[in-house]
């Protein structure tokens, strides 16, 4: 598959939001070295601590703004701003209660299975579970 549409992107809701599965193994059976998302968190949510063991990721920011954690070190990123992560490497992306849902491009690489994706919650583990009290 060369194009995918918008409104060919399978959609996941969660808690905190939503992912929305661009090219993975599942829809895009080349798509082995990659898997693309769009993300919406919504506002005062976040997808909580957590690692991805065997995959590297660059989180983009379309819009919104974002409270990005990578290991411990913490930054505010706003449209158009980025970051590595590491694979295994814990990692956290929240947004203010009282502002925008922030969307999203996420890559991670390589793909893991046929969902593309692989996540390990530590949201409940230390130093996670403390670090933002």
């Amino acid at each position: 598959m060369t194009f995918i549409p918008a409104t060919g992107v399978e959609w996941t809701d969660f808690e905190w939001g939503a992912l929305g599965w661009i090219a993975r193994p599942a829809n895009v059976p080349e798509a082995t070295a990659m898997c693309c998302l769009d993300v919406r968190l919504d506002a005062g949510e976040g997808h909580d601590f957590h690692t991805h063991p065997s995959q590297q990721e660059i989180i983009f920011v379309r819009s919104g703004i974002v409270e990005q954690w990578v290991g411990t070190e913490t930054m505010q990123l706003t449209a158009g701003d980025s970051c590595f992560v590491p694979a295994n490497t814990v990692h956290a992306s929240f947004v203010a209660a009282d502002g925008p849902p922030a969307l999203l491009f996420v890559v991670l690489s390589p793909s893991h299975g046929a969902d593309g994706y692989e996540a390990v919650d530590v949201a409940s583990e230390e130093p996670w579970r403390s670090l933002r009290s």
